[in-house]
């Protein structure tokens, strides 16, 4: 008897635990091609300024990647070349 009652408590916790680690489902709307043209704003004057500036900010971004990117380059480079040299030195130790 006393087997039975753990046997359904353990099976109870069980259950509830599993219910409480499942997300609830998230149902998202498909949009509609008349809300998606709706939104689309014009550019005015003062908009296409702020484009012009967005693009040019982005362009010195792109500038400051680039330069970053040639530096990780010439350091893996760098790492390359230190692993190559370390095993040459393992090689050339072992033989004694």
């Amino acid at each position: 008897m006393r087997q039975i009652f753990h046997l359904s408590l353990f099976a109870i916790m069980s259950i509830s635990l599993a219910r409480a680690q499942s997300p609830a489902p998230i149902l998202v709307r498909a949009a509609s091609p008349s809300a998606a043209a709706a939104s689309v704003p014009t550019i005015s004057a003062q908009g296409s300024a702020s484009v012009e500036a967005a693009i040019k900010l982005l362009e010195e971004i792109k500038a400051k990647n680039e330069e970053t990117l040639k530096k990780q380059e010439a350091a893996l480079q760098q790492l390359e070349e230190m692993q190559q040299a370390a095993q040459q030195l393992r090689i050339f130790s072992k033989r004694g």
